[in-house]
């Protein structure tokens, strides 16, 4: 049953972390929300390698100096009738006041941790989110990878192929079943796609929505006294906070086992700024307030955040990838003008164009598995045909034809891509969104 219970940890959190001690977070100065209701439970991972050997290191890809940080911050809302959770990563970089210094210091959330420990993490993100935190766990590296070993590995899935030479990742596209050091590598990668941590969290946030579905497969939560066991063994392997006592942890190891899987909900923290610099601190992120604020105020009021526009709009014409990533060579200058004032990276060959059009609408030739690219410049030129070439290079070309050509507007808005609110069977590897064909066999070790 240990192998269970440990799980339970590594879905609650998903905190990649170590285990220092941590206390009851101070009741001074807290301002939270009038309509609190449900449970909010904050987990952590810190970002040290104390305890570690340097073999451990080289065998998880966990080498250089740890900066005793919070790694990974999530906070579980648990509503009140234990019909929903709500799991909402908060950037490592996010740029925050911290709590209780005097004069006020500010810099990445990730840093309140190197200042108090626990109580320090806990004080602070009560201050910039204005919810009382009932509980706190941490988990490290190493309990993870137990973790994912003891329930027989885990589900990871990709649609094309990762590789991050910092973490150790190098999978194939599709499904996969993983042991515990090849899901930290998958959980852990920074240095794949858009740079920073919003790809990294949406892994962590599938990772963990196809956890909960192994653990109600295996009936690891199935009732109160399976949950009692799974507790108190969780008690063993990751550290609480004075006010979490194994009852607490029956009652979320309870509400989760009862979950449907359509009732669970991820999200990041909306982000304004992507790179906000600040001297001594470096590359921060700054939150888009309003977006932010609705979001807290949601789980302040016990209410779901799917669907919420307050917290995330839909625009029109939303598209996949930013334009300015996306390089297109185009035929047609006037074309090639409009897709620029569109921000994409035009590069116009009209000089090189055929003496004779093709018949019908612009044509986009891309090189398979820049889908996304190809679909981000389709939606400027509605009615575009797109074709993809093998061997084609880095760029996409644009051959307009005889049809009239109109350069729509677009969207990119990277909350969106990355991080919007979305339902755990929409999410996850296993749910309904999710359409890669699975691998079969045992876990995959990692290389």
């Amino acid at each position: 049953m240990r192998r269970l219970t440990i799980a339970l940890a590594l879905v609650s959190t998903l905190a990649v972390g170590a285990w220092p001690a941590s206390g009851a977070a101070p009741d001074d100065g807290r301002a939270q929300r009038a309509a609190h209701r449900g449970t909010n439970i904050l987990v952590v991972g810190t970002d040290s390698r104390e305890g570690l050997s340097a073999a451990e290191k080289r065998r998880l890809n966990v080498g250089g100096k740890g900066c005793n940080c919070t790694d990974v911050m999530m906070l579980v809302h648990l509503s009140a009738d234990m019909e929903r959770a709500t799991v909402v990563s908060v950037p490592r970089d996010s740029y925050v006041p911290y709590a209780q210094t005097d004069p006020v210091r500010k810099g990445k959330i990730n840093g309140a941790y190197a200042l108090g420990r626990g109580p320090q993490a806990v004080a602070t993100v009560e201050q910039v989110t204005k919810l009382h935190i009932d509980h706190y766990l941490e988990t490290d590296f190493t309990g993870f990878e137990r973790a994912v070993n003891g329930l027989g590995g885990a589900t990871v899935c990709t649609d094309q192929p990762l590789k991050d030479v910092n973490s150790g990742l190098d999978l194939p596209a599709g499904v996969h079943r993983t042991d515990g050091r090849g899901t930290l590598r998958y959980v852990r990668a920074r240095h794949i796609g858009r740079p920073g941590d919003l790809g990294r969290v949406r892994r962590q946030q599938r990772t963990v929505s196809d956890l909960l579905v192994k653990l109600r497969a295996d009936r690891a939560l199935a009732d109160p006294a399976a949950a009692y066991r799974t507790a108190t063994t969780l008690l063993k392997s990751v550290r609480t906070d004075d006010r979490t006592d194994v009852w607490d942890l029956v009652r979320i190891a309870t509400a989760l086992g009862r979950l449907d899987h359509a009732r669970t909900e991820f999200a990041t923290v909306p982000i304004r700024e992507f790179d906000h610099r600040v001297d001594g601190v470096g590359s921060t992120l700054l939150w888009h307030e309003p977006r932010a604020e609705a979001l807290w105020d949601a789980l302040a009021a016990d209410r779901p955040i799917i669907g919420d526009t307050r917290i995330l709009p839909r625009p029109a014409n939303l598209v996949p990838n930013n334009p300015a990533a996306v390089k297109a060579r185009v035929d047609d200058a006037a074309v090639a003008r409009a897709l620029g004032a569109a921000k994409f990276v035009v590069t116009d060959t009209s000089a090189a164009a055929p003496p004779v059009r093709h018949a019908g609408p612009p044509v986009i030739r891309y090189a398979p598995g820049r889908e996304d690219d190809a679909a981000t410049l389709a939606m400027a030129l509605p009615g575009a045909r797109k074709e993809a070439v093998a061997g084609h290079d880095a760029f996409l070309d644009v051959l307009v034809g005889t049809d009239p050509v109109t350069v729509g507007s677009v969207t990119w808005d990277r909350n969106i891509v990355d991080g919007a609110p979305v339902a755990g069977n929409r999410l996850g590897c296993v749910g309904d969104g999710h359409r890669l064909p699975a691998t079969t066999g045992p876990a995959r070790p990692a290389p």
